[in-house]
């Protein structure tokens, strides 16, 4: 499997896992959320939106057209922090998202 196709699979990972918790939203944010110029919207967005609406949609776009890949990615340490105390189990969620960082 390509590096592509891995990162493309633990993005659907990621979805589905965000989905079973009950942390993937059916409508976006108001357009104005998107306007933040803070580090993962922080004072727009819960860090679950930033995931779906900015992290997973931008590298979906990015996959999609072949664009070529950023030189790292280091979301899971702002992952570990922003989701611990919900009262979701977000384990599966950090470790998809330290194996997408890996991959950089």
């Amino acid at each position: 499997m390509t590096k592509r196709a891995q990162l493309i699979c633990l993005l659907d990972n990621l979805q589905t896992e965000m989905d079973q918790q009950g942390l993937w939203e059916q409508q976006a944010p108001a357009p104005s959320a998107f306007d933040s110029s803070t580090p993962f919207f922080a004072d727009t967005m819960a860090f679950s939106q930033w995931l779906q609406w900015v992290f997973i949609a931008r590298f979906r776009a990015i996959l999609d057209a072949d664009h070529p890949l950023p030189g790292q990615c280091d979301v899971s340490p702002m992952a570990e922090e922003a989701l611990k105390g919900m009262e979701q189990d977000v384990s599966e969620i950090i470790d998809l998202l330290k194996q997408f960082d890996e991959h950089f």
